[in-house]
């Protein structure tokens, strides 16, 4: 069995991909406009460069995604999406530019649980948790 999140975009799923994947978060797997549809197949003709589906691998996960209807979309929310990196600089990097932005929930900052840890939603609503283990006690 296998599970993946599976996250909604207010019809900038194709930015955010882009995004993620030039941060080095991940790379895009696949990537299907509504106007790839097989013939025959019926989408809203102003949506025909939304996306349908994409998937994103992050590591040994998947994160799918697509782009909803405005009157569907409704903000992530309930759910971050976590970074597990390896050091202080990668994750000053990735939260710096995943915050740019958007909107800071904690600061990335020395924890009694981590090195680093800090949380924020990025320019696209999408939640994220950046940290980095604690350095193992010699």
């Amino acid at each position: 069995m296998k599970t993946s999140t599976y996250i909604f975009f207010d019809s900038n799923c194709r930015e955010a991909f882009a995004f993620y994947e030039k941060l080095g978060i991940g790379t895009i797997q696949d990537m299907m406009a509504n106007k790839d549809a097989p013939p025959g197949q019926e989408y809203d003709p102003a949506r025909a460069d939304n996306v349908m589906h994409a998937s994103l691998k992050i590591g040994d996960a998947v994160v799918m995604a697509s782009d909803m209807p405005k009157d569907w979309y409704k903000k992530p929310e309930g759910y971050n999406l976590y970074l597990g990196v390896e050091t202080v600089a990668e994750a000053e990097r990735l939260f710096a530019a995943l915050s740019d932005g958007g909107e800071v929930q904690m600061p990335l900052e020395k924890t009694f649980w981590a090195e680093r840890f800090g949380a924020c939603v990025d320019r696209f609503g999408i939640p994220w948790m950046v940290s980095v283990d604690p350095t193992p006690a010699e």
